[in-house]
């Protein structure tokens, strides 16, 4: 039962489509925004708990800031205004009035216009100044979730809506050496995020100067790359120096008695990583989720014939259901839903398989009578490892082994896919050209001559490169701390010595 649109026939709606048929999201009757619905959220609910409990493990809080912010915040930090002028939404009236025609037209203008939070820096900055006297006052490490309106022009479920779904982290310290190595440490949790539990292999780096955070001292990102060869930067944690300090008067105290301003990060990721996990692992029949960050690993789905068979088959399931619900896997409960729908067995079985659950249980009649249980391995569909018939008893010891081993299996096959297309080959700006003359289209396994992502060293010269990156629709992602050989080439661009390798790709 393949979709409607292939991967290869047609991407952009190959993954419209699996949004639709897993059920994840909608758009909304608001232009621009999205419906989550049940699935997606529920996986937004995997990623937030799991992420939640990362924080807790680094001494970080969760707090809540308004998501009205004054205007003038933005304006005391000049890179910062500049880089989401384009992007904010303004609240300039606080009421409505019915005109002469029974119109509703806005009223009552506000003395300064409120931004809807695109990002919290500047009002976060100013409770610093409040919260902050003394270096024992440090560090603050908190973190917010919370919604963020960006006015996106060209929306696209999950990758790109006016309002979304995130966490922001926001910490201040003492020293720059502490607030650097909490940006390094905070990027490693979104690592450990994308590869250990979305099974979405990443490369991490520092962000080229002309891609920062607008007013940090530097970004850093992880990025991956999706089944069409674009990159997508799935999450950033940014050093800010003392620039938002300075803008919002965050001083403190220090040891020796001086007034200093304090070293701040800031660090974040969004519902957009749901976007990356679509274009990482859906396949031509549906979605396919990695079982640890699915919120059903095992879904059970009775197979009535008729009413006299119910009773029996329902209490068999049952019993699968406490043997299920008492096995771990990854260190946590098993997560088992029934699906006991009055509907055709057929139909509740791709349901679920479009919505990508790792492991699918079909129980009829004559499981029962068997005494066996029928598993459907979801990433294994159409091969003949796909289902499996065992014991009962041996079917649940194998469960919690199994979905390990499904989860290590989709991650090594969308790691093969990114290290696969890395192109190391193309030196000259030419060669650059030739490749990306074709446009981005679906990698078949085993494919390695697409448009995908090139590293090449860069002289760090934006003046020569920006200009022809945005002729070409390409951007530099990061420079790959695990991709840095500190040998002397030539640039990419320039011709000129170069030392940094950096990735080049087209992006979401």
């Amino acid at each position: 039962m393949s979709l409607r649109h292939t991967r290869a026939a047609n991407y952009p709606d190959w993954y419209q489509e699996i949004i639709t048929v897993a059920d994840m999201a909608e758009n909304a009757a608001s232009p621009g925004c999205m419906v989550i619905k049940p699935w997606g959220y529920g996986i937004w609910e995997s990623i937030r708990n799991t992420l939640d409990n990362m924080f807790a493990a680094t001494g970080h809080e969760n707090y809540y800031f308004p998501m009205f912010i004054p205007l003038h915040f933005f304006q005391k930090e000049a890179d910062h205004v500049e880089g989401f002028a384009k992007e904010m939404a303004l609240v300039t009236h606080s009421k409505l009035r019915q005109n002469d025609e029974g119109k509703l037209i806005p009223d009552g203008e506000l003395e300064e216009p409120l931004v809807v939070r695109p990002t919290s820096e500047t009002i976060i900055a100013d409770a610093f100044s409040k919260w902050i006297v003394s270096y024992r006052d440090l560090p603050v490490l908190l973190n917010q979730w919370a919604n963020v309106v960006r006015w996106e022009m060209r929306p696209r479920l999950f990758l790109r809506t006016r309002e979304f779904l995130w966490q922001e982290g926001h910490t201040a310290h003492a020293t720059a050496e502490e607030a650097e190595a909490e940006t390094m440490q905070m990027l490693e949790v979104y690592r450990s995020l994308a590869e250990d539990y979305m099974a979405m292999p990443v490369l991490v780096g520092r962000k080229p100067e002309h891609e920062k955070f607008p007013g940090a001292v530097n970004t850093f990102s992880i990025e991956a790359m999706m089944q069409d060869g674009k990159a997508l930067q799935a999450g950033t944690s940014h050093f800010l120096g003392q620039n938002f300090a300075k803008s919002a008067n965050v001083t403190f105290c220090n040891s020796d008695g001086q007034q200093e301003y304090a070293y701040t990060t800031s660090w974040g990721v969004s519902t957009r990583l749901i976007g990356g996990l679509i274009m990482t692992h859906a396949d031509d029949e549906g979605m396919n989720t990695p079982p640890r960050i699915a919120p059903w690993q095992v879904v059970i789905v009775p197979m009535v014939k008729n009413s006299e068979e119910k009773a029996e088959i329902m209490n068999y399931i049952g019993k699968i259901t406490s043997a299920l619900s008492a096995k771990t896997a990854f260190g946590e409960k098993i997560r088992v839903k029934v699906d006991a729908r009055n509907k055709e067995s057929v139909d509740m079985y791709w349901s679920w398989a479009r919505k990508g659950v790792p492991l699918i249980i079909e129980v009829g009649k004559r499981d029962v009578d068997s005494g066996k249980i029928m598993m459907k391995i979801r990433n294994r569909i159409n091969t003949k490892e796909a289902k499996q018939i065992l014991p009962f008893d041996e079917a649940i010891a194998a469960v919690p082994a199994l979905l390990e081993q499904v989860q290590k299996d989709m991650f090594e096959k969308a790691k093969k896919r990114l290290y696969d297309n890395i192109r190391t080959d193309i030196k000259t700006l030419d060669d650059l050209r030739k490749l990306f003359e074709a446009k981005n289209s679906f990698i078949a396994e085993g494919e390695t001559s697409k448009p995908a992502f090139v590293l090449a060293k860069w002289s760090g010269d934006e003046t020569a490169t920006v200009p022809v990156l945005k002729e070409m629709g390409l951007t530099m992602r990061n420079y790959p701390v695990n991709m840095q050989d500190g040998k002397e080439g030539t640039c990419i661009f320039t011709g000129k010595p170069a030392v940094d390798n950096i990735i080049i790709s087209r992006a979401y």
